[in-house]
Protein backbone atom coordinates (compact mmCIF):
# COMPACT_ATOMS: atom_id res chain seq x y z
CA UNK A 1 0.00 0.00 0.00
CA UNK A 2 1.51 3.35 -1.09
CA UNK A 3 1.23 5.85 1.73
CA UNK A 4 2.36 9.50 1.60
CA UNK A 5 2.36 12.42 3.97
CA UNK A 6 1.28 15.96 3.17
CA UNK A 7 2.91 18.14 5.84
CA UNK A 8 2.26 21.81 6.44
CA UNK A 9 1.29 24.38 8.98
CA UNK A 10 -2.24 24.72 7.53
CA UNK A 11 -2.82 27.97 9.45
CA UNK A 12 -5.59 27.80 8.26
CA UNK A 13 -6.34 25.10 5.71
CA UNK A 14 -7.39 26.57 2.35
CA UNK A 15 -9.22 25.21 -0.66
CA UNK A 16 -5.83 25.06 -2.35
CA UNK A 17 -4.67 22.60 0.31
CA UNK A 18 -7.85 20.57 -0.19
CA UNK A 19 -7.20 20.52 -3.93
CA UNK A 20 -3.71 19.08 -3.36
CA UNK A 21 -5.19 16.41 -1.07
CA UNK A 22 -7.73 15.43 -3.74
CA UNK A 23 -4.92 15.08 -6.29
CA UNK A 24 -2.82 13.00 -3.88
CA UNK A 25 -5.75 10.71 -3.04
CA UNK A 26 -6.13 9.97 -6.76
CA UNK A 27 -2.50 8.77 -6.86
CA UNK A 28 -1.88 7.04 -3.53
CA UNK A 29 -3.63 4.53 -1.29
CA UNK A 30 -3.40 6.65 1.86
CA UNK A 31 -2.64 10.32 2.42
CA UNK A 32 -1.64 11.47 5.89
CA UNK A 33 -2.21 15.21 6.22
CA UNK A 34 0.04 16.22 9.06
CA UNK A 35 0.18 19.54 10.88
CA UNK A 36 3.72 20.65 11.62
CA UNK A 37 4.49 22.09 15.01
CA UNK A 38 6.85 24.85 13.93
CA UNK A 39 8.43 26.71 16.86
CA UNK A 40 9.82 29.29 14.41
CA UNK A 41 6.35 30.44 13.36
CA UNK A 42 3.67 32.26 15.30
CA UNK A 43 0.39 30.63 14.38
CA UNK A 44 -3.10 32.09 14.56
CA UNK A 45 -4.60 28.69 15.38
CA UNK A 46 -3.30 26.06 17.79
CA UNK A 47 -2.18 22.71 16.43
CA UNK A 48 -5.33 21.17 17.89
CA UNK A 49 -7.56 23.73 16.16
CA UNK A 50 -5.80 23.15 12.83
CA UNK A 51 -6.18 19.38 13.18
CA UNK A 52 -9.89 19.85 13.98
CA UNK A 53 -10.43 22.07 10.91
CA UNK A 54 -8.58 19.61 8.68
CA UNK A 55 -10.56 16.63 9.99
CA UNK A 56 -13.83 18.43 9.32
CA UNK A 57 -12.70 19.69 5.90
CA UNK A 58 -11.45 16.25 4.80
CA UNK A 59 -14.14 14.06 6.37
CA UNK A 60 -15.43 12.89 2.97
CA UNK A 61 -12.02 11.52 1.95
CA UNK A 62 -11.98 7.94 3.22
CA UNK A 63 -8.27 7.34 2.62
CA UNK A 64 -7.08 10.49 4.39
CA UNK A 65 -5.77 10.58 7.95
CA UNK A 66 -5.04 13.82 9.83
CA UNK A 67 -2.35 14.05 12.49
CA UNK A 68 0.43 16.33 13.76
CA UNK A 69 4.15 15.98 14.39
CA UNK A 70 7.25 17.58 15.87
CA UNK A 71 10.66 17.44 14.29
CA UNK A 72 11.90 16.59 10.83
CA UNK A 73 9.38 15.76 8.12
CA UNK A 74 11.47 12.83 6.85
CA UNK A 75 11.57 11.28 10.31
CA UNK A 76 7.80 11.54 10.55
CA UNK A 77 7.45 10.02 7.07
CA UNK A 78 9.60 7.06 8.11
CA UNK A 79 7.71 6.70 11.39
CA UNK A 80 4.35 6.34 9.63
CA UNK A 81 5.70 4.17 6.80
CA UNK A 82 5.26 6.75 4.03
CA UNK A 83 7.04 6.36 0.71
CA UNK A 84 6.78 10.03 -0.13
CA UNK A 85 6.18 13.60 0.92
CA UNK A 86 3.57 15.62 -0.96
CA UNK A 87 4.22 19.32 -1.44
CA UNK A 88 2.12 21.89 -3.26
CA UNK A 89 3.77 24.02 -5.91
CA UNK A 90 1.73 27.12 -6.71
CA UNK A 91 4.19 29.26 -8.62
CA UNK A 92 7.79 29.51 -9.73
CA UNK A 93 8.50 31.39 -6.50
CA UNK A 94 7.70 28.18 -4.53
CA UNK A 95 10.03 26.07 -6.63
CA UNK A 96 13.40 27.15 -5.22
CA UNK A 97 12.40 26.54 -1.60
CA UNK A 98 10.70 23.22 -2.37
CA UNK A 99 13.66 22.10 -4.50
CA UNK A 100 16.11 22.82 -1.66
CA UNK A 101 13.91 21.01 0.87
CA UNK A 102 13.50 18.01 -1.45
CA UNK A 103 17.27 17.73 -1.90
CA UNK A 104 17.89 17.97 1.86
CA UNK A 105 15.18 15.41 2.58
CA UNK A 106 16.71 13.09 -0.04
CA UNK A 107 20.09 13.47 1.68
CA UNK A 108 18.54 12.64 5.07
CA UNK A 109 16.31 9.80 3.85
CA UNK A 110 16.97 8.71 0.28
CA UNK A 111 14.13 6.18 0.37
CA UNK A 112 11.53 8.96 0.79
CA UNK A 113 10.52 10.71 -2.45
CA UNK A 114 9.25 14.28 -2.61
CA UNK A 115 6.25 14.63 -4.93
CA UNK A 116 5.38 18.14 -6.09
CA UNK A 117 1.75 18.63 -7.06
CA UNK A 118 0.28 21.73 -8.66
CA UNK A 119 -3.15 22.90 -7.56
CA UNK A 120 -5.87 24.02 -9.93
CA UNK A 121 -5.00 27.38 -11.52
CA UNK A 122 -7.69 29.14 -9.45
CA UNK A 123 -5.64 28.44 -6.29
CA UNK A 124 -2.18 29.47 -7.50
CA UNK A 125 -2.29 32.84 -5.73
CA UNK A 126 -3.90 31.51 -2.56
CA UNK A 127 -2.09 30.92 0.72
CA UNK A 128 -2.91 30.92 4.42
CA UNK A 129 -1.30 34.31 5.05
CA UNK A 130 -3.52 36.00 2.46
CA UNK A 131 -6.59 34.32 3.99
CA UNK A 132 -5.65 35.41 7.53
CA UNK A 133 -5.01 39.00 6.43
CA UNK A 134 -8.25 39.19 4.48
CA UNK A 135 -10.24 37.77 7.40
CA UNK A 136 -8.58 40.09 9.89
CA UNK A 137 -9.85 43.08 7.94
CA UNK A 138 -13.37 41.66 7.56
CA UNK A 139 -12.92 40.46 3.99
CA UNK A 140 -15.05 37.60 2.71
CA UNK A 141 -12.92 34.44 2.66
CA UNK A 142 -15.75 32.00 1.99
CA UNK A 143 -14.64 31.13 -1.56
CA UNK A 144 -11.08 30.40 -0.40
CA UNK A 145 -11.54 28.13 2.63
CA UNK A 146 -13.87 25.40 3.92
CA UNK A 147 -16.95 26.50 5.91
CA UNK A 148 -15.44 25.51 9.28
CA UNK A 149 -12.48 27.80 8.63
CA UNK A 150 -14.77 30.74 7.83
CA UNK A 151 -16.49 30.17 11.18
CA UNK A 152 -13.23 29.81 13.13
CA UNK A 153 -11.75 32.94 11.54
CA UNK A 154 -14.85 34.95 12.51
CA UNK A 155 -14.43 33.77 16.09
CA UNK A 156 -10.68 34.52 16.14
CA UNK A 157 -11.24 38.02 14.83
CA UNK A 158 -14.39 38.70 16.88
CA UNK A 159 -16.70 38.86 13.89
CA UNK A 160 -19.16 36.09 14.73
CA UNK A 161 -22.17 38.38 15.27
CA UNK A 162 -23.96 37.62 11.96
Amino acid sequence: MAKVIYPGTFDPVTNGHIDIVSRAVALFDEVIVTVARNPGKTSLFTVEERVEMLKESLKDYKRVVVDSFDGLVVNHAKQVGAVGIIRGLRAISDFEYEFQMALMNRKLAGEITTILLMPHARYTYLNSTIVRNLAQFQGDVSEFVPKIVVEKLKIKFGKNKE
